[in-house]
């Protein structure tokens, strides 16, 4: 909300005694705001008696309140050279001067007018009516509350101090300070009453502000009022959609759209159309969606909001370039448009233009000072490229009597929005309490990320590994390089090579077994809520033996918050030479699972918030030519985000896949992970 205080005082009440010219008519056009009447006929007057200063002041009062301010402030100018020391001249002069937005030259005026008169009630709006324009809304206060002390109730000043409050409000929420905020609002409410304006800034406060229950009372109260339900339910319908309940939104929206008739106005008419088709956006009704907005465009064209629209669906749709193009095209309209400038942001930062996405936010700052979805985005978007350092410490152990623990930490220092180093290491030592052999490994690797375009990103680690085995101590070189290729919409392409060493239990680090690992990971998404993943890998090993491994999942999204998805997993793997001595290594393994995973992450809007991550999984799998045996997978993690800039969690893994473990062990695994974004 921008505040534009009300800057039109009471008009005067000019007494005229013996004129010789009745000009009761033109009062009372000024008196009913009827100023084009009003200026002609005191024009008319004005012809045959120039000189008249009642005259000269209804007219000039007529075409400033009529859209002629600098002729209104010529006028009074040359009044007040007539007149200099006749007060109501300077009080019409003064309120000239707000005609014209000239409020700094107008503070002092009319100090000086209350100066003269500390009682003029005029005096006293114009200066409140000053300052507020000014944004000082402590002394706009003091100043209203004394016109109203020389004239109680004066419905004039009522609607001064109401804004005034707006303003101070709207001042406090842009500096972040809520409380002060939500108290000029609801001693608003106090003395109003229900009044639209200040219940629509408390409910936007409470949104700003992540209360949206709060929120949600504010519209309820608005929509008591039959005159304001449908504004009232274009905000409720925003509530649930913050809230998650996007059925419940299209719901709101929908009655609000079918209550609009011919003769609704035209702005409500607008927000009402926008949020419905916003609603079916969220809903995934894109065709319905579609439909409207092409109508929309072709009644509106050109028009930014029926543009921002189509930009938003096609955000949806991940038609980003498309997007931009409506975007390019508002901004070419106005260039200050909000929408125009936080959504090419956005839209830029899905392609991967990383700088112009941050050109863009802070265009938006340019226009629209402190505003916290701006901020918000910018701050993610730091946060993206901020050196992170994630800690993690695990325990695992199987039914094959072998025990491990690891500790490992990774760091990623961004020097651009294109580059950043990479550092790992890794430290595990596992043991067998039946054979009594134990083992340990330290890895470290170093690399680097680098953007090579929008929509490919390389990186690169190499290091070494370092092992104490029972009968050999050995180092090999440890290698990952991938690249990750999103190229098509919705999809994405990561190919890679890793050499590492098999670490899971003692026997296997004894062997000095090395695995160089090619493989290519492959992902979809869908607008109707249907994805798939696979993944195809290549193993050769310096034992000679080399596997190949397909995975596939499809999975269905069944809710948005939280995440709730359901699908099939199907695995196979194949051994070129089986050692079943030495390490798992069928000649044929294939696993078939149903599975049901539970997804809340951590609130973005809000500084501090918990978030879980549930999978359980059901299925059979076949080695070999043996019977098949039923498998479970359970995994989980659960943790606390304590600030934008940590976060730490718990996780374990339960399975009985034969694949989960080199040696094909019933195996459980707990640990805990901490990540700290430690520079800013």
């Amino acid at each position: 909300m921008t505040l534009k205080s009300l800057i039109n005082v009471a008009l005067f009440f000019i007494v005229c005694s013996a004129s010789a010219q009745n000009m009761q008519e033109g009062f009372t056009y000024l008196e009913t705001g009827k100023y084009k009447q009003a200026e002609t006929f005191f024009n008319t007057i004005l012809k045959d008696y120039p000189n008249n200063k009642t005259a000269r002041l209804c007219y000039g009062r007529a075409i400033g309140l009529n859209g002629q301010p600098e002729e209104a402030y010529t006028l009074f100018t040359d009044l007040l050279a007539d007149y200099p020391n006749d007060f109501e001249v300077k009080l019409n002069y003064g309120e000239s001067l707000l005609w014209n937005s000239n409020f700094t030259d107008a503070k002092v005026y009319y100090q000086g007018l209350v100066n003269e008169d500390p009682k003029s009630f005029a005096a006293l709006l114009g200066f409140a009516n000053t300052l507020s324009n000014l944004k000082e809304y402590e002394a706009a206060l003091t100043m209203v509350n004394n016109a109203l002390e020389v004239s109680p109730g004066n419905p004039n000043a009522l609607v001064s101090k109401k804004y005034i409050y707006l303003g101070y409000a709207y001042q406090n929420q842009q500096a972040q300070n809520y409380d002060k905020a939500e108290l000029l609002l609801t001693k608003n409410l106090e003395l109003f009453g229900d009044d639209k304006d200040t219940l629509l800034n408390l409910a936007n406060l409470y949104l700003i502000w992540n209360k949206l229950d709060s929120a949600k009372t504010m519209y309820n109260r608005l929509a008591e009022q039959p005159e304001h339900k449908i504004i009232a339910l274009n905000g409720l319908a925003l509530v649930e959609h913050l809230n998650g309940k996007e059925k419940k939104a299209l719901e709101l929206s929908t009655e609000a759209y079918k209550s609009l008739t011919a003769t609704t106005d035209s702005n409500i008419t607008q927000q009402t159309t926008e949020r419905y088709a916003q609603a079916l956006i969220w809903n995934k009704k894109f065709k319905a969606a579609t439909t409207l907005i092409d109508t929309l465009n072709t009644e509106h064209s050109n028009e930014n909001w029926a543009l921002a629209l189509r930009a938003t669906l096609n955000i949806y749709k991940s038609n980003f370039k498309e997007s931009l193009k409506d975007y390019n095209t508002i901004l070419a309209n106005d260039s200050t448009s909000f929408d125009g400038n936080l959504g090419k942001a956005n839209v830029l930062k899905a392609l991967g233009y990383y700088d112009d996405a941050y050109t863009s936010a802070e265009n938006t700052l340019k226009f629209y000072d402190n505003q916290k979805d701006a901020v918000n985005f910018i701050s993610k978007l730091d946060n993206n490229f901020a050196p992170v350092l994630e800690s993690s410490a695990s325990h695992t152990y199987d039914n094959g009597d072998n025990k491990a623990f690891a500790f490992s930490n990774a760091v990623e220092f961004p020097l651009s929005t294109k580059f950043k180093l990479l550092g790992n290491y890794n430290y595990r030592t596992t043991s067998n309490t039946v054979t009594d052999v134990s083992a340990n490994s330290n890895n470290l690797s170093l690399g680097l990320g680098y953007q090579l375009l929008p929509s490919i990103t390389f990186k690169g680690t190499a290091g070494i590994t370092a092992a104490k085995a029972e009968s050999t101590d050995y180092t090999q070189l440890l290698t990952d390089i991938s690249f990750n290729i999103k190229s098509f919409k919705r999809q994405t392409l990561d190919i890679g090579y890793k050499r590492q060493v098999e670490s899971f239990n003692a026997e296997l680090l004894d062997q000095e077994l090395v695995q160089n690992n090619y493989y290519a990971n492959y992902n979809l998404s869908t607008n109707f809520n249907l994805g798939w993943f696979t993944q195809l890998m290549h193993t050769s090993q310096n034992d000679g033996n080399k596997r190949n491994l397909l995975f596939t999942s499809l999975y269905y999204n069944l809710l948005p918050k939280p995440a709730l998805k359901v699908g099939v997993n199907y695995q196979h793997i194949t051994f070129k030479e089986q050692v079943p001595t030495i390490y798992f290594s069928p000649e044929k393994f294939n696993v078939y699972e149903v599975f049901m995973n539970v997804i809340k992450n951590e609130d973005s809007s809000k500084p501090k918030s918990w978030f879980y991550n549930l999978t359980a999984a059901y299925g059979y799998q076949f080695i070999e030519d043996d019977e098949k045996q039923s498998t479970y997978r359970f995994q989980g993690a659960f943790g606390y985000k304590f600030s934008e800039r940590s976060l730490l969690n718990v996780y374990g893994t339960h399975s009985n896949i034969a694949s989960a473990t080199a040696a094909g062990f019933t195996f459980t695994e707990v640990g805990l992970r901490f990540k700290w974004q430690f520079m800013k």
